[in-house]
């Protein structure tokens, strides 16, 4: 019994001196935030991508930056903003187009139709993944699952330069 009272103790202290995992305030961290944090760690950005995060205190919301080098979409610039819920990796993070783009995958609103954010995630995959996805909907945009009617048109035409080069 004397042990297991001694075990209990050395844990605490363990804690106390900083052995465990904690987040902002010396809380816990959750398991979205240890697996964000892990994701980020090994992320590998192609050329034309880069992140940012606004508070460097929070991993769970970020922006990313897409500028295409080739395609109807070369030369914009592009700027996704990602929310990591709690949930994560079982739910997918919400990612928004924060640029005004005529896409046939991206609204309007900002909203992106790409299958790995809706009904194809799997806790297996990840921001490198998600990053990866986007970008290739700018080198490929998929006419077959059209988000933006309006967008799909424009770009049916050919007709897109100019569009998504402000954000």
């Amino acid at each position: 019994m004397i042990k297991l009272f001694s075990l209990k103790q050395q844990k605490k202290d363990e804690e106390s001196a900083g052995g465990n995992r904690t987040g902002a305030g010396g809380k816990k961290a959750s398991a979205a935030q240890l697996r964000i944090q892990k994701d980020i760690n090994e992320l590998n950005l192609p050329k034309t991508c880069e992140i940012n995060f606004p508070d460097d205190d929070d991993l769970l919301n970020f922006r990313l930056i897409i500028t295409p080098d080739e395609g109807f979409y070369k030369g914009g610039r592009f700027v996704f903003s990602f929310k990591v819920g709690q949930g994560y990796p079982h739910d997918p993070p919400k990612v928004k187009c924060e640029t005004l783009v005529y896409h046939p995958n991206i609204d309007l609103e900002g909203n992106v139709c790409l299958n790995i954010l809706r009904e194809d995630w799997k806790p297996v995959l990840t921001i490198n993944s998600i990053i990866y996805g986007l970008q290739y909907l700018f080198l490929e945009p998929n006419p077959e699952d059209p988000l933006n009617k309006e967008g799909l048109f424009w770009f049916s035409v050919g007709w897109v330069g100019g569009f998504g080069v402000g954000s």
